[in-house]
């Protein structure tokens, strides 16, 4: 299957946009293949403005978020690969959304599976984390003992400063 991450970006984008938000982006800049402006990289990570009134020619399709922008009055061609996409989220409120690990059903994408593993393990988000509102996993009935299970609950979102 296809990834849902630029599907899921573009829908967001158009969203935030349609409520008078501004789109920022938060990227892998560790990533193979991101073309982003070094000087304003933090911890491997980069933000980005991504408003029609801030960049040029903007392009989400399913390999890539492409732009032209400037930074510092140097024009720039920013190229941000779909598994480099950290989140999508709006300036003034914060809302939108992390994206995390997608899983990749064995036969499809296997080179872009064994890339997306490698650049998660060398760089890990720590944007946010997902917590469930209820704490310790499930107890199996049989034996009493914690069984390993995910906890039950509505996980939330926590944002990690």
């Amino acid at each position: 299957m296809l990834s849902s991450r630029p599907y899921l970006a573009r829908a967001l984008y158009q969203w935030l946009l349609d409520n008078d938000q501004t789109p920022y982006i938060v990227v892998d800049a560790e990533h193979a293949d991101v073309a982003v402006p070094r000087q304003f990289v933090q911890n491997g990570q980069i933000v980005l403005n991504v408003a029609p009134t801030a960049v040029r020619d903007l392009m989400m399709e399913n390999e890539a978020i492409t732009f032209n922008a400037r930074f510092g009055g140097q024009p720039m061609q920013v190229v941000v690969p779909s598994q480099a996409l950290i989140a999508l989220y709006a300036r003034e409120n914060g809302v939108g959304m992390v994206f995390g690990h997608e899983p990749v059903m064995p036969g499809f994408e296997a080179e872009v599976a064994s890339d997306e593993a490698a650049s998660e393990d060398a760089a890990s988000p720590s944007l946010s984390s997902v917590d469930a509102e209820s704490p310790g996993g499930e107890q199996d009935d049989e034996t009493g003992e914690e069984s390993g299970a995910p906890p039950k609950g509505r996980p939330s979102l926590r944002v990690i400063k």
